[in-house]
């Protein structure tokens, strides 16, 4: 089976939104350090007319910028179809603007100048959620070929159930699980209740 586009496994981006250019390259050289790869933007809209592969990152974002500020990207995420986590930066930053950035779905609030090895530690929890989210919309794409029935079916497998147990259950006939087991296994190319498990349950 062709893999979806959606790839955990890809390298991870970093996408750095600043608009203060020797913070963003000091930034790139610490994010870089750890093998992670880093794309620079100095204004908010560079980074939204920019290609982005489905692959696992996070967004590293400045509060107060020219023309759309961080805080309003923040609340308008879901409005642009991202789900990339976000790690919000603030040389001037308040309890009420960190609460309100965390209420809005930032992972984090560092201040300014950062620590690097907390900034570090947060750019590795954010990637590793990223990749969460990734692995749950691949394991999405692959069950959607499923009909309802098969669907229903693989999960009983899972759960450990008998093709004459589920049967019952379903008041179907041993022969019409065995059926839409086979179909579903060849659809997902599975080759045991195993893979099958793995792929519903992998996170």
């Amino acid at each position: 089976m062709k893999p979806g586009k959606y790839t955990a496994v890809a390298p991870a981006i970093a996408y750095l939104i600043d608009d203060d250019a020797d913070v963003r390259h000091a930034l790139r050289w610490l994010i870089e350090s750890v093998q992670i790869d880093v794309r620079e933007f100095g204004r908010v809209r560079e980074f939204l007319e920019s290609p982005r592969p489905d692959g696992p990152g996070c967004i590293v974002l400045d509060v107060r910028m020219p023309g759309m500020s961080g805080m309003e990207f923040l609340d308008h995420l879901a409005t642009f179809k991202i789900d990339l986590p976000v790690i919000m930066l603030s040389g001037h930053g308040t309890v009420p603007m960190a609460s309100r950035a965390l209420r809005a779905g930032a992972v984090d609030f560092v201040e300014k100048p950062v620590n690097e090895q907390l900034l570090l530690d947060r750019v590795h929890e954010a990637v590793a959620k990223s990749r969460r989210i990734l692995a749950g919309k691949a394991r999405e794409e692959r069950l959607s070929v499923l009909t309802d029935r098969e669907l229903e079916i693989v999960r009983l497998v899972v759960e450990g159930g008998h093709n004459k147990d589920i049967a019952r259950a379903l008041g179907v006939s041993s022969r019409t699980v065995e059926n839409h087991r086979a179909q579903a296994m060849h659809k997902l190319g599975a080759r045991s209740a195993a893979e099958l498990a793995a792929m519903l349950m992998e996170k």
